[in-house]
């Protein structure tokens, strides 16, 4: 299975905590003001990488903590970015999942009312950093976020206790 990404990043330390494994998926339709990744909207932009590949780049570095979906928008491809957690998950069980998306997580899950495999990716991300960016909401002092109208989801105890559950990041 293919993805189209505008690139990735075999260790990052900005995407959340520890070292991560960053992919920015191509394609978004938020258009926030004053993006960080503004080479992600087009999605006819970036290149197909197959995820296998991906997986296998990870899985080749001791040093991971975990994988860090970005975008662009990765729910404009939950088919793949699926796959590629799944698979990363079967190579390295103690990876965390962290996910960045423009939608909020009450979006998400209207989204998921006509395309389930919303709730499958949800349920395999350990932290969704939830909401547009917003220039005027702006802050530098938050961790792995850029306006303060993001939040930091988990998105399994959401799901299982039917509310939005907002959390930090265990470090």
């Amino acid at each position: 299975m293919l993805i189209r990404i505008s690139d990735f990043i075999s260790e990052s330390y900005v995407d959340g905590p520890g070292i991560r494994f960053t992919i920015f998926c191509q394609g978004c339709n938020h258009h926030c003001k004053g993006c960080h990744n503004p080479q992600t909207h087009d999605f006819n932009g970036g290149k197909d990488v197959d995820i296998e590949y991906l997986v296998d780049k990870m899985a080749n570095n001791p040093l991971l903590d975990g994988i860090t979906l970005s975008g662009g928008e990765p729910f404009e491809q939950v088919d793949a970015c699926l796959n590629i957690v799944i698979l990363t998950k079967q190579k390295h069980p103690d990876f965390d999942v962290i996910c960045y998306t423009g939608y909020t997580y009450e979006q998400l899950l209207d989204k998921a009312k006509t395309k389930p495999q919303i709730i499958d990716l949800l349920n395999q991300i350990d932290y969704l950093i939830d909401g547009p960016f917003i220039l005027e909401l702006r802050d530098l002092d938050l961790d792995f976020m850029g306006s303060r109208n993001q939040r930091v989801i988990d998105p399994k105890k959401s799901l299982k206790e039917n509310r939005t559950i907002v959390t930090n990041f265990d470090m």
